[in-house]
């Protein structure tokens, strides 16, 4: 689906056809599996905080707590001004399911092209892929929250667990979590990832990699 969004559209009828199915699907619609509640079962009690580059929402609809989640990368469930004019972003749950409603033949009616109530341009999707993504109020203020958590347990015991991070934008969690728990004698690093489980030599005394699916390494701890 991601590599579908990359596809050069005739129209911006065909583009919201696509667009407006994979918002829906991914955005507002329930994972098949339960593996975000199984990982809240394990950290509800503690002091936890969630750093993210999905931009899916499956951590909130599974019942994390909004404040202690920072989506670095943007949200699915957002517009935002093509532009950009602003620095604002809209919910688009209601655009988006009449779009999923109402296209045919791979294409949606033209009066659905969401436009930017500001200037009158394109939305598009609150995503950060070029250098006109809009971080407004609500994510510079997940990023102090975020910021402050990592402040108060500087020095402190702290777990850094990785799940399904690539290599795609190494430098928001990776590479992050590493320097930090070299930078803390206190602190543990932990990855789980099919195939992409790695940890550099500087902390492997305190690290752990496990080359397996997110699922099945929550249920085994589960068990």
């Amino acid at each position: 689906m991601y590599t579908g969004g990359f596809y050069p559209y005739a129209a911006p009828e065909e583009y919201w056809a696509y667009w407006s199915r994979y918002i829906w699907i991914n955005r507002y619609l329930d994972a098949p599996e339960p593996v975000y509640q199984d990982l809240l079962a394990l950290v509800k009690h503690k002091d936890y905080f969630v750093l993210t580059t999905n931009v899916d929402h499956c951590f909130q609809r599974a019942g994390f707590d909004k404040r202690r989640l920072f989506y670095t990368q943007g949200d699915y469930g957002l517009f935002q001004c093509s532009g950009p004019c602003c620095q604002e972003t809209w919910d688009n749950e209601a655009a988006v399911r009449q779009m999923v409603e109402r296209q045919r033949d791979m294409r949606i009616p033209t009066e659905l092209i969401p436009r930017c109530p500001r200037c009158g341009e394109p939305l598009t999707i609150n995503l950060r892929s070029d250098d006109k993504f809009v971080q407004d109020e609500g994510w510079y203020a997940a990023a102090r929250r975020y910021e402050d958590f990592v402040r108060r347990h500087k020095g402190g015991a702290v777990l850094y667990l990785e799940l399904g991070v690539g290599f795609n934008t190494p430098g928001i969690i990776k590479y992050n979590f590493w320097r930090q728990t070299a930078q803390n004698p206190n602190a543990f690093y932990a990855c789980i990832n099919t195939g992409q489980a790695a940890v550099p030599p500087e902390i492997s005394k305190r690290g752990l990699c496990l080359n397996t699916d997110i699922k099945h390494a929550l249920n085994a701890i589960k068990m």
